[in-house]
């Protein structure tokens, strides 16, 4: 972790702009789907601005949400290498714009290109961590623990930039998903956070939420 740390921060923009990249941008709505399970994986995919939610599709049609992303991120990456077709989907959940480079075109660049590529890995290994530590977090930590935590990372506290705060349409749906609890639990904790102060929302979750640093206490509390 603290070599990954004494790097410098990854600026995907300048990465993205000094390759050489083709790339093309496609704009998406909420509830669009970007790529489904199973499609061909010929892509890497980069978050411009927006929000989009990884999930997976078990045989029993029962879906299970691996990631919730944000601008600056990357996902698609697994035909890096060599997956063959995608091992989930990605949609997003609020007006987004993407990125999509082609495999073959950014193989190349981070063949080439070292230093960008090293710095690349760091960002992605960073990313699958926090992947690992929200795994950590459904298998342990009470369903309240997890509706903050998951209401802090798309608030996008701890990012090296100014964090966002507010988290803009997300329904009370995708996060019972992205939580692993039902609505009518996430409506009673979010109901609870806003009578503590740890967020403000004018009770319908599409005008947005805005969640205060005050919400860690929740993650912290044992």
């Amino acid at each position: 972790m603290a070599m990954v740390s004494s790097r410098r921060p990854f600026d995907a923009e300048a990465f993205l702009n000094s390759a050489g990249l083709s790339k093309t941008i496609v704009e998406y709505q909420p509830a669009d789907l970007i790529f489904s399970q199973g499609d061909r994986c010929e892509s890497v995919m980069y978050i411009q601005k927006g929000g989009v939610k990884l999930s997976v599709l078990s045989k029993m049609g029962r879906e299970a949400v691996v990631a919730m992303l944000g601008p600056g991120d990357f996902f698609g990456e697994g035909c890096l290498a060599g997956q063959p077709v995608r091992i989930g989907s990605a949609t997003a959940h609020m007006p987004t714009s993407v990125l999509v480079i082609q495999k073959k075109r950014m193989i190349g660049v981070l063949h080439r290109q070292h230093a960008l590529s090293d710095r690349f890995i760091a960002h992605m290994l960073s990313r699958n961590a926090r992947i690992e530590h929200d795994l950590i977090d459904q298998l342990f930590n009470s369903s309240e623990k997890r509706l903050a935590r998951a209401l802090l990372l798309l608030a996008r506290y701890g990012q090296p930039n100014d964090p966002q705060r507010i988290v803009t349409k997300i329904s009370q749906e995708t996060l019972s998903v992205t939580v692993g609890t039902t609505r009518a639990r996430v409506d009673f904790f979010m109901h609870k956070f806003r009578k503590l102060g740890f967020i403000d929302y004018d009770g319908n979750l599409d005008a947005g939420v805005r969640v205060n640093s005050s919400l860690l206490s929740v993650i912290l509390h044992d």
